[in-house]
């Protein structure tokens, strides 16, 4: 007679050790499926929920999210996750890649137990995790493998590199395989820059420097760094009231341009308050801190956090990626890679950013129209946050549903008295009111430089799945160096490598913090980038003139070959 099992209980549940073959086939199935500090979290039933988004999940999925989940979260939000335990794991884990991103999984059939594929070493993550092999990108096999094949073949390109979107590509182009070889061999030099630029990519190395870094994390928290120094808020109060006086006596006066340019002032000091209330970085309350930036944004500024929110946490975990990260994602007017010039596919607007002629014109005279484009982009945060709202992108249940109700009001709130009483209703002409707007968003574009000055010109190239969270924030991040006295005025985005490994620090305690982090940049041997303000825009002013130039030598060789096309028909 056969022994009487006893049921496992919950508790059992959650420690049952899992394999990796065993978690590969419950993400074929479709499950959620993420590793938070041993624990193998199923997180399906939350993705609807997830106040920052699902797609900034779904980019975790298979992988080892311990240190985004830590950098992101609160302490309270993280012990809320055991709810979705379902196991552990009892090894260093191997991340896959995860589907959004185009991996690949096998199925789990119960009999085949712990055989082929449960070790890392002999079935790599790829092999399950990755697309089939294309032109572009190939197997993900250990980065230590690679670093030492320099010299390989063409047949080796990529294999360290994410799905690209190529397969997307428009089809009509009978020149295709030409251009994608020019393009592969570019991006493989990209990465093989990288490769000698950073630590290697072996579990030994990079595991070093992801304990360094929780070891940093706790020293910064010891010295109190993430506690909120609120006096510099009364400062930063009394500056916003002062521009708004200035604003208000300009109006009073006829003044408008004037009281337009303290009012675009006003929006570009918002905005950096805004940035720290959407990572919990005033009172660490997550209600509190999104109430705070709902007011600010949507009430004062006209523009979503819940949207910003979406947008950042992604921008957050696939830094300056051309196919996931929505920040560096500007077609048909910015490309800061000559993958852009191939039609890639965003997973993150779930669309082909299509190299069409408008863009084929624009970005060879990009670094020309950088500045002038950038003067404007308050008007497409505008139509970005009404796309939010309206198609209601954000969670509908759970601690977030009521947040885009409060944004709407916001939103009519703000229209209300910025475009009937303020522009409508005080200024007398149609011209004055064409000037006061533009005046006032024109005045934000620095904000928008500040915004992109700290990725445009870092590295996009992908390094795959084994390089640790912290070496590619660093990779792709720079800081902006400027006296103390100019910490108003940028506002904290000057320290964004920092922020980048840190996202909940107040801004105000950054560059105390960026002298430990270059401390731990030395002790790792990761380059930390560093320039002036003038320095920077010079960089990705260079990024976007190479870029451009790439696309005028791209027009010129399709011109020419068109030519001898239609040459071969008579």
């Amino acid at each position: 007679m056969a022994p009487f099992k006893q049921p496992l209980s919950p508790m059992s549940r959650k420690e049952a050790i899992l394999s990796r073959r065993q978690i590969e086939g419950l993400i074929a199935d479709g499950r959620t499926i993420i590793i938070v500090d041993g624990k193998v979290l199923k997180v399906d039933a939350w993705l609807k929920y997830h106040p920052g988004g699902d797609k900034a999940i779904m980019h975790m999925v298979g992988r080892d999210a311990t240190d985004e989940v830590n950098a992101l979260h609160s302490p309270e939000a993280r012990q809320r996750m055991s709810c979705y335990q379902i196991g552990r794991t009892d090894c260093r884990w191997v991340n896959f890649l995860p589907p959004i991103q185009g991996g690949q999984f096998r199925p789990y059939v119960e009999e085949e137990g712990t055989v082929e594929g449960d070790d890392p070493d002999q079935a790599s993550s790829s092999q399950s995790s990755s697309p089939a092999a294309s032109p572009v990108f190939d197997a993900v096999k250990w980065p230590n493998e690679v670093r030492h094949r320099r010299g390989s073949s063409t047949s080796d390109l990529y294999e360290i590199s994410s799905v690209s979107s190529i397969s997307s590509m428009e089809p009509d182009n009978t020149n295709d395989s030409n251009k994608l070889s020019h393009f592969d061999a570019y991006t493989q030099k990209e990465i093989d820059l990288d490769l000698a630029k950073y630590p290697a990519l072996d579990p030994a190395t990079q595991d070093d420097i992801v304990q360094r870094y929780r070891l940093l994390n706790d020293r910064i928290r010891t010295e109190g760094l993430y506690q909120c120094n609120y006096t510099s808020y009364l400062i930063e109060f009394c500056r916003y009231t002062f521009l708004v006086t200035m604003c208000s006596l300009c109006l009073q006066r006829g003044w408008f341009s004037a009281s337009a340019l303290f009012l675009g002032m006003f929006w570009h000091q918002l905005a950096f308050t805004v940035h720290d209330a959407g990572h919990m970085g005033i009172t660490h309350g997550f209600q509190t801190d999104t109430v705070i930036g709902i007011l600010i944004a949507d009430f004062l500024g006209g523009l979503s956090i819940g949207w910003w929110k979406r947008n950042h946490n992604v921008h957050h975990i696939v830094t300056n990626s051309p196919e996931h990260d929505p920040d560096i994602e500007h077609m048909p007017f910015f490309a800061i890679s000559h993958r852009f010039l191939s039609s890639l596919r965003s997973t993150y607007y779930d669309r082909i950013m299509t190299y069409d002629p408008f863009a084929k014109f624009v970005i060879q005279y990009q670094h020309y129209l950088y500045y002038p484009i950038l003067t404007l982009g308050r008007f497409n945060l505008y139509r970005l946050s009404w796309e939010y709202l309206l198609l209601g992108q954000g969670p509908k249940q759970g601690p977030a549903w009521w947040h885009r109700w409060l944004e709407i009001t916001g939103q009519l709130f703000f229209w209300t008295w910025f475009g009937y009483f303020l522009v409508y209703r005080t200024i007398p002409t149609a011209s004055s009111r064409l000037a006061f707007v533009l005046i006032c968003h024109m005045i934000t574009g620095p904000l928008h430089v500040q915004i992109t000055l700290s990725h445009f010109a870092m590295s996009t190239a992908d390094l795959g799945v084994h390089e640790s969270f912290p070496q590619k924030m660093l990779r792709t991040t720079m800081d902006v160096d400027c006296p103390e006295w100019l910490d108003f005025f940028h506002g904290g985005l000057q320290f964004q490598a920092v922020h980048h490994l840190y996202p909940r620090i107040p801004r105000h305690n950054l560059r105390r913090t960026q002298k430990l982090v270059r401390e731990f940049c030395k002790e790792v041997g990761i380059p930390y980038a560093l320039y002036g303000f003038v320095d920077g825009n010079r960089e990705v002013i260079g990024r976007l003139g190479e870029v451009g130039r790439q696309a005028a030598i791209l027009a010129e060789c399709q011109r020419v070959m068109s030519l001898k096309g239609e040459g071969g028909h008579h």
